[in-house]
C-alpha cells in the first residue's frame, strides 16, 4: 500500500481531496469534449462518442431468474433487490464496441465493451421506481478499470489531449506523472488480450453500484461456452463488427451471456494481503475484487435476438447512461462514476448538437456553468436539451 499510494491508490478520504472533486470533474468535461473533437478532426468525420466511438447495436432479451431457487435463503434474499427482486423477461438494446475515441481497425489493440439498456416497462406497467423506466449497464472485457479515480482520470486526459505528448507528460505534477504511468501500464496489459469475437468475451462493470439499500456490487456478463462464432478475418478492419452482424443474420442459435453480481464483502476481500474498509473498494476502480474472495452470483441472462441489428442512424443515436437511467436500488457509486456522468452527458449533447444545428450549441455542449470560484455547478437543462434527450431515449429503448 505504501508503494501503490504513490501511484494514486487511496486509503482514506483525506487522500482523496473530495472538496476539490467538482473542479476536477469540470476540467474532465472540458478535456473529454476536446478529445472528442480532436478524434473527429483527425479522422475528418463528424463527432462520435467521446470514447467507444466504433460499435454495433442490436436487440436482446434480459431474463431475470428466480434468484432464490436452489440457494441459501439468506443469499437469495440478498440477491433479490431492485430489478432482480422478481423473475421476468425485459426487452433490451445492446451495443458492442471498441473503447478508443477513434474509429480504428477492429484488430488494433483495444478494450472491448458491452453496454445495454433494459426497458423496465411491461404490460403497460413498470417495474421501476419513480419515473425511471429503463436501467442501463456498461461493461468492458476487463476486471478492473485502469484509471483509478477522478484525479487519475484528469491527469490521463491532460496527457491524451496534449498537442505534444512529451510536453504534456512533463507538465504534469510528479504525483500525476506516477498516476498516468500506472494507468498506461494497466492499459497496455488490458488492450493486448487475445482478440476474440464480441460474443465470446467476458465483460465486467469495473466500477461499483448499489444493490438495494445496503449492499454494493459489480456486474459481470459471461458468455455461454457454446455461443456461435466463426474465425475472424484479420484482413477486414471491421472484422469484429461484421462477425457479430453475420452471427445475428445467419446462426440458428443466438449468443447468451450469464449476468451476475459480485458483492462487496470488505470482511473477506483483501488488497496486497490485507483487508480494507468499504470506502477503499468504492473509490479505487483499479483495485481487483478477487472472485476467490467475492464470488459472482448469476441472476439473469442476456440473449441476443436474431436479425435485430439496428440501422446505422438508430445505432448512432443510441446512448447509455448508468447514472440517470438507474433506480435508487442500482445507483452508481465511487469516484469514477461521479466523474463519468457529466463527461458522458457533455459528449452526448455535443454530438446531438452536431446533427441538430448550431443554434443550440451552448446548451448542448456545456453541462456546467462556472461560478465565482471557477468550480462547475449543475445548470438546469433547457427544454430543447431535454427534448433531445427524450429523442435519444426513444432510439435506445
Amino acid at each position: 500500500m505504501f508503494i501503490t499510494r504513490w501511484f494514486g491508490v487511496t486509503s482514506n478520504d483525506a487522500e482523496r481531496d473530495l472538496a476539490n472533486e467538482k473542479c476536477v470533474i469540470e476540467e474532465i468535461v472540458e478535456k473529454t469534449l476536446l478529445m472528442q473533437k480532436n478524434a473527429a478532426d483527425q479522422q475528418h468525420r463528424s463527432l462520435c462518442r467521446g470514447t467507444h466511438a466504433k460499435g454495433v447495436c442490436a436487440r436482446a432479451e434480459f431474463e431475470v431468474l428466480d434468484v432464490s431457487s436452489a440457494r441459501d435463503a439468506v443469499l437469495g434474499a440478498r440477491l433479490a433487490k431492485g430489478i432482480f427482486a422478481e423473475p421476468g423477461v425485459y426487452p433490451a438494446t445492446v451495443r458492442f464496441g471498441n473503447s478508443d475515441s477513434k474509429k480504428n481497425s477492429d484488430f488494433k489493440p483495444d478494450v472491448r465493451s458491452l453496454s445495454f439498456s433494459v426497458d423496465l416497462k411491461r404490460d403497460c406497467s413498470t417495474a421501476s421506481d419513480g419515473n425511471v423506466h429503463r436501467q442501463d449497464f456498461s461493461l468492458q472485457n476487463t476486471k478492473v478499470l485502469p484509471i483509478n479515480d477522478s484525479i487519475a482520470f484528469l491527469a490521463t486526459m491532460k496527457l491524451l489531449t496534449a498537442s505534444n505528448p512529451v510536453a504534456g507528460l512533463w507538465a504534469l505534477s510528479f504525483r500525476d506523472k506516477l498516476r498516468v504511468l500506472r494507468t498506461l501500464a494497466l492499459v497496455q496489459v488490458q488492450t493486448h488480450q487475445k482478440i476474440k469475437p464480441y460474443q465470446l468475451l467476458r465483460y465486467g462493470s469495473n466500477v461499483p453500484f448499489r444493490h438495494g439499500p445496503i449492499d454494493v456490487v459489480k456486474y459481470s456478463a459471461a458468455p455461454m461456452p457454446d455461443n456461435p462464432a466463426r474465425t475472424l478475418q484479420k484482413s477486414n478492419p471491421n472484422g469484429l463488427q461484421d462477425e457479430l452482424i453475420r452471427h445475428l443474420k445467419e446462426d440458428g442459435r443466438m449468443s447468451v451471456f450469464e449476468f451476475g453480481v459480485q458483492f462487496l464483502d470488505a470482511d473477506r476481500m483483501t488488497y496486497w494481503g490485507k483487508q480494507r474498509d468499504s470506502g477503499f473498494w468504492l473509490e479505487n476502480a483499479s483495485a481487483d475484487w478477487k472472485e476467490a474472495e467475492a464470488p459472482v452470483h448469476t441472476v439473469a441472462r442476456l440473449t441476443l435476438l436474431r436479425n435485430s441489428q439496428l440501422p446505422p442512424d438508430a445505432s448512432e443515436a443510441t446512448y447509455f447512461d448508468v447514472t440517470n437511467n438507474s433506480t435508487a436500488d442500482s445507483a452508481p457509486l465511487g469516484s469514477i462514476n461521479r466523474a463519468r456522468a457529466p463527461s458522458e452527458m457533455a459528449s452526448r449533447k455535443a454530438r446531438v448538437h452536431t446533427s441538430t444545428g448550431p443554434e443550440t450549441s451552448l446548451a448542448v455542449a456545456c453541462p456546467l456553468e462556472t461560478g465565482a470560484e471557477g468550480c462547475g455547478k449543475p445548470r438546469q437543462l433547457n427544454a430543447e436539451v431535454e427534448k433531445e434527450n427524450d429523442v435519444l431515449g426513444e432510439a435506445a429503448g
